[in-house]
């Protein structure tokens, strides 16, 4: 089954008389770009965590902030007025630069920046502390990964829908097909009478004809296009990240179609051809968003 790369995942856990909190949000993107905000005070397994949550999730567009508050009513947070400093000032040339307003409430503004509260004296963090680190992004992961799914879901059900309308004009077009070919033959044939004292080789006229019209036959594209429709939905209900294999067959699917378009010489089936590639547009737009 296929995953959205839309999700979102949030997890909250006590540890070490501190309440620790993972919130994980993605978007689609080509790679993985990947992006972590946490407290200075767990640097030290930030490789880490960066690496496992780029092999769980594959690709994406992902922003992962981590956040360490105590819980311990008889000790009172202490605030680091050389960080706050530093963080007004880069807010202030930031806005110099950029000609942006300054913030109207300065304090709401740098309370909600990470590390303006002191970390403890010596510095340390226990092992149990930064294990709960690991057990609560986990748990982030698990949300977030719950959310693909259910995205994944709808995705599905939207490309079968799509699959089918496709497959329904695909069907159609054999009734114009052969009709198709004599209008074409007539109007040629009706052509070259309408001029007059030419004389032609009727043998090479039918040879030339034969030949002109197996250029507009659309056999072989119909083949194509009907394995291609089948490929693509044995694709979505197979292994997962599957993304950019079913943005190939799209492709695919629409070099066809495009061809059928221009062999199509005829009103009704151009129609179908517009309408089908309606469709494949929508279904290339929302395959982006597959993992």
């Amino acid at each position: 089954m296929i995953q959205s790369m839309t999700g979102y995942g949030k997890a909250t856990l006590v540890v070490c008389n501190k309440k620790i909190t993972a919130e994980i949000k993605s978007l689609n993107s080509k790679q993985m770009d990947l992006s972590v905000k946490l407290p200075l005070a767990y640097r030290d397994i930030e490789l880490e965590l960066r690496n496992f949550i780029a092999k769980e999730l594959g690709r994406g567009k992902v922003d992962v902030f981590i956040a360490s508050e105590s819980i311990d009513t008889g000790a009172a947070a202490q605030l680091n007025v050389e960080v706050l400093k530093s963080y007004k000032k880069q807010i202030v040339d930031i806005a110099q630069a950029m000609e942006m307003p300054l913030p109207d409430d300065w304090y709401a503004t740098l309370l909600r920046m990470p590390d303006v509260y002191k970390q403890d004296v010596n510095g340390e963090v226990e092992q149990e502390e930064l294990d709960g680190v690991r057990e609560v992004v986990k748990q982030a992961l698990k949300a977030l990964t719950d959310f693909r799914c259910q995205e994944g879901e709808k995705l599905s059900v939207f490309f079968k829908e799509k699959i089918a309308a496709i497959q329904h004009l695909l069907d159609s077009i054999e009734p114009y097909e052969s009709v198709r070919i004599e209008k074409i033959k007539s109007r040629i044939i009706d052509s070259l009478h309408q001029l007059e004292s030419v004389d032609y080789d009727k043998n090479r006229f039918e040879q030339e004809l034969i030949f002109y019209i197996e250029k507009l036959d659309i056999t072989e594209e119909k083949t194509r296009l009907q394995n291609h429709l089948n490929y693509f939905l044995e694709t979505l209900d197979g292994m997962e990240r599957q993304g950019k294999k079913l943005g190939f067959i799209a492709q695919e699917m629409g070099r066809e179609i495009n061809t059928t378009g221009s062999k199509a010489n005829e009103a009704e089936l151009q129609k179908l051809v517009v309408e089908m590639k309606d469709h494949l547009e929508q279904i290339k737009e929302q395959v982006l968003n597959v993992l």
